[in-house]
């Protein structure tokens, strides 16, 4: 081997191995600082009581956008979860985007809608709207019926144009809210007026217990595809999006379940509806629009309120989610490239937009050469063993640190997985994902780098069963007189 390459592997070398240490030890910086959040949160939890508060009137309205293209088979589930939210002042918007299913026809024979002369308030623009609906049952109710516009974000701008109260709450229709989900959300909105944003906790619902429209019993999934969702689902939310939101450089609020200032939506024109990602675009833009201005703000994030979604259990449905997530994330990050290393953008341009760059978007090229590194210079017999080692310990070791340390947080904050043998089952999972299952997502991210650099924009679709119903979901008659009640 020349004295050239044997430096030049050397470099490498030390290149992806301070990677991974810096990737690793922001990730554990993320996990220490979200602990001592959430530990915060919970003690003020138990002295701040909102309920009568928001029983006095005095609680800001909030309007639930709910898109709905071909979800038949859970729309009605999600409509029962939304209108059971404790929570004194709320209307919900159901968004009928061109479906090409019954779910239209399910609305209007089980909410009773009858048309009902409303004007838009906003002036996003989205595909045209062919009608709107308010239930004879619930005049909470509000069905907007239009033409397909061609992504979700087109039919919520168009929801957000026929909302009424100052807070928009955004979900997607597959999902469902526990009943206690706003009283927790807007917590943020009362305690500092600068708030413009809150995000929630997402979970996984595959084979929990659902009773009219709310998970009544936390269940794990048959599936193990959906058990290592549920390890990711549990590191990204508890601790980093908490650890992020400390430092206000919270770069994601979840498209299936987030809480918006009306205003500042519509400041900025809504959603992008030619974007992939349309969760981060929104925020990036709420970053930029904010800083711009050097007006203070603040994008919570509230690490109790759960909001439960149905998990690709097929591979292909779960290769082509976090190929497009990949995809959103890198057109995102280049339309608002203006923010990295700005001070103007406080952390969320210092600090979170060049980690997402240089991790969470570059991550998967870094991962990936490094194991094919590993695979090549093997066979050659120029295999650094020392170097084998420290990159396993880096990626593969740290890795199950970082899984079940938010197993270890879960049960010191949350408790929801009470069950002893559903912990150990977990943390089964949590190292398994390093072996096998991380690499095979590394790939599919790599995927979705490739794809979106040679001009890939499909949305793609998720095969869905619905949630399960226990005991056996009831009649139509019975959907009716549960709705009207």
């Amino acid at each position: 081997m020349s004295p050239a390459l044997e430096t030049a592997i050397h470099v490498y070398e030390a290149f992806i191995l301070s990677y991974f240490v810096v990737i690793n030890g922001t990730y554990l910086t993320l996990c220490v600082l979200a602990f001592f959040a959430i530990r915060d949160y919970l003690r003020r939890s138990e002295f701040i009581h909102l309920t009568h508060l928001f029983r006095s009137g005095l609680a800001p309205g909030v309007s639930i956008v709910s898109p709905a293209y071909n979800e038949e088979t859970t729309v009605l589930d999600n409509v029962k979860s939304l209108l059971s939210i404790e929570y004194p002042n709320v209307e919900l918007v159901v968004v009928n985007d061109g479906s090409k299913d019954a779910t239209l026809d399910i609305l209007r024979r089980t909410l009773d809608l009858q048309l009902f002369p409303r004007a838009p308030s906003g002036q996003i623009p989205t595909a045209p709207v062919r009608a709107v609906y308010r239930s004879a049952h619930d005049p909470r109710v509000v069905v907007v019926d239009k033409e397909n516009g061609g992504s979700k974000a087109d039919a919520t701008n168009a929801g957000i144009n026929y909302t009424r109260n100052p807070l928009v709450c955004v979900i997607d229709a597959d999902s469902l809210l526990d009943p206690d989900v706003l009283l927790k959300l807007v917590r943020p909105f009362l305690e500092d007026s600068r708030t413009i944003a809150a995000g929630g906790v997402v979970r996984i619902a595959n084979e929990c217990r659902v009773e009219h429209g709310r998970v009544t019993e936390m269940r794990l999934p048959k599936s193990s595809l959906a058990r290592f969702q549920v390890v990711e689902y549990l590191r990204s939310f508890l601790f980093g999006r908490t650890g992020w939101a400390q430092m206000n450089a919270l770069l994601i609020v979840s498209g299936a379940f987030g809480l918006f200032s009306r205003q500042a939506v519509l400041a900025v024109g809504g959603y992008r509806a030619d974007a992939i990602g349309e969760d981060i675009d929104l925020v990036l833009r709420l970053h930029r629009h904010y800083g711009r201005l050097r007006k203070p703000y603040r994008i919570a994030y509230v690490p109790s309120p759960i909001c439960w979604t149905e998990a690709p259990e097929h591979i292909r449905d779960l290769a082509s989610q976090r190929n497009r997530w990949q995809r959103g994330l890198l057109e995102c990050l280049w339309r608002y490239r203006e923010l990295m290393f700005r001070p103007q953008f406080g952390a969320a341009g210092m600090l979170a937009f060049p980690f997402f760059v240089f991790f969470e978007l570059l991550g998967p090229i870094v991962e990936f050469s490094g194991f094919l590194f590993m695979l090549v210079a093997w066979p050659l017999g120029i295999m650094n063993w020392s170097f084998a080692i420290a990159f396993f310990a880096a990626s593969v070791l740290l890795g199950v640190i970082l899984s079940l340390s938010s197993l270890i947080f879960e049960g010191l904050t949350f408790r929801r997985y009470p069950a002893t043998s559903t912990a150990a089952v977990l943390a089964l999972y949590a190292v398994l994902e390093n072996f096998g299952y991380r690499q095979i997502h590394t790939w599919w991210r790599l995927c979705g780098i490739w794809d979106r650099l040679r001009g890939k924009k499909s949305w793609g679709q998720m095969r869905r069963r619905g949630f399960r119903q226990d005991p056996p979901a009831p009649s139509s008659t019975e959907e009716s007189d549960t709705l009207a009640a």
